[in-house]
C-alpha cells in the first residue's frame, strides 16, 4: 500500500527519503503497540533481515517486544521452581 501526504517544507527541513521513513518508522512503532502489526510484519515493512534486527529497533523506541507481566513471570518462576523440585 502506499500513502502519500502533502506537509508544507516550511514545517519539516528533512529530506523526502528520512521522513518518509521516518513516517514508516512511527506507523510500525504505532501498529506493534495496538497490536495491529506483528514483529513479522514490521521486519518486512522496514527491511530488516532478521526479528532480532526489530527487536533492537523496538528496544531502541522504549517499545517492549514481549508481552509479558509480572504475573506470567511469576506464574512461569513457580512452575519452573516445581519442575526443579521434581
Amino acid at each position: 500500500m502506499s500513502v502519500q501526504v502533502e506537509i508544507p517544507n516550511s514545517i519539516f527541513h528533512l529530506p523526502a527519503d528520512d521522513l518518509s521513513r521516518q513516517v514508516l518508522e512511527t506507523v510500525a512503532l504505532e501498529g506493534f503497540k495496538t497490536g495491529q502489526l506483528s514483529a513479522y510484519q514490521i521486519r518486512k515493512m522496514l527491511g530488516y533481515e532478521t526479528r532480532f534486527e526489530v527487536y533492537e529497533f523496538l528496544a531502541s523506541h522504549g517499545v517492549a517486544w514481549v508481552n509479558y507481566s509480572v504475573e506470567d513471570l511469576e506464574l512461569e518462576r513457580k512452575a519452573f521452581k516445581e519442575l526443579l523440585a521434581g
